[in-house]
């Protein structure tokens, strides 16, 4: 899996590198960074056996719970007028705190444990943007590839309910890298030497776990809410 997600990779920012030679001499390139907010799919939404949605059926916490702060970077380049190609990465992780809903220790203390998803996406996209690369005001809406290193761990007290309901310290965690489709649309406002402008972008992606979990899947997908600030060159 590594070394298909490295030849993606590879060859995406080489189809960049060379269609920016021409793009040189007549568009300027960016280089974007972004601040946003991470929303992963609701309940509802989720992909069948997903481990949250299994979790929420004995613990106490909400899928919403894992909403966070991202932060990322992306390397813009016009492949023209209307067309551009983008490269980057951004960052999340979320820890969220739970207890079990109906069981307690022999104490009568909450039995109390934490979830934490770590996501690292990069993204390989090509935009369209309908009012051309000159327009001080430029809405734009694009699709890709995504590219998502992921770490998912329970780490905490839980209950043994094969051993008699035992209660014992544990850490669970399970991590990789899957690929899959990544839609976005957004609007800038640019001057000669910087931009600025709001996007939102989805990114679909699931993977197997281990069965440690009570899950048998974990979905990556969500919604990212940006803010974006370019550096024009």
């Amino acid at each position: 899996m590594l070394n298909n997600v490295v030849s993606h990779g590879v060859l995406a920012c080489a189809a960049l590198v060379l269609f920016a030679q021409p793009a040189r001499a007549q568009e300027k390139q960016t280089l974007n960074f972004t601040l946003g907010y991470f929303v992963p799919l609701g309940q509802d939404a989720r992909i069948a056996g997903d481990v949250l949605n299994e979790d929420l059926t004995f613990l106490l916490f909400d899928v919403k719970d894992f909403n966070g702060a991202s932060v990322g970077g992306e390397w813009l380049i016009p492949f023209g007028e209307f067309v551009e190609g983008g490269a980057g990465i951004s960052f999340s992780r979320r820890t969220v705190p739970t207890i079990y809903t109906n069981f307690t220790d022999n104490n009568g203390n909450e039995i109390e444990q934490s979830l934490r998803l770590r996501l690292v996406p990069m993204a390989f996209t090509i935009r369209l943007v309908p009012t051309g690369q000159r327009s001080p005001v430029q809405p734009y809406v694009g699709a890709g590839l995504g590219v998502i290193n992921w770490r998912y761990s329970e780490f905490g007290d839980f209950i043994d309910f094969g051993a008699g309901r035992t209660v014992f310290n544990g850490r669970f965690v399970a991590d990789g890298t899957e690929t899959g489709p990544v839609a976005l649309g957004g609007i800038r406002f640019v001057g000669d030497t910087a931009s600025a402008g709001f996007e939102i972008r989805y990114q679909k992606a699931d993977a197997d776990l281990p069965n440690d979990f009570a899950g048998s899947k974990i979905d990556l997908g969500g919604w990212t809410y940006n803010f974006t600030a370019g550096v024009r060159f």
